[in-house]
């Protein structure tokens, strides 16, 4: 009996698991072992964090300003609090970019869903 042969419903996962999954994982656990021997103070790993960073943010900015799909029902305002409080909560968490994105997330989530009342 191969693994195929079983229940065609699960295939999708399957395919999910070998082509997702599995192709992206090998990546990570390389970078777990060639991260080990990085400096975090080098001028390559600031760079590139420093442009990770910069990334998310206009990939934020670009949500803000002109957002697809149900965020687009946000009023500006909203998304914009969002923005602000999520680059205050990026500062007030020693520059933890969890800490703005969780802040961002939440201000928006409380204020579309106090606007919606």
């Amino acid at each position: 009996m191969s693994l195929l042969s079983g229940d065609p419903t699960l295939h999708p996962y399957l395919a999910l698991i070998l082509f997702g999954f599995l192709p992206s994982e090998v990546w990570r656990a390389l970078a777990v072992v060639v991260a080990r021997r990085i400096d975090e103070e080098s001028e390559v790993f600031l760079f590139v964090r420093s442009v990770a960073t910069v990334l998310l943010v206009g990939v934020v900015v670009k949500i803000v300003l002109a957002p697809s799909k149900e965020l687009a029902l946000a009023p500006v305002w909203a998304r914009a609090a969002a923005f602000a409080v999520g680059g205050a909560a990026f500062f007030a968490a020693r520059r933890s970019v969890f800490a703005a994105v969780l802040a961002g997330e939440a201000t928006i989530i409380l204020a579309v869903w106090f606007w919606t009342r």
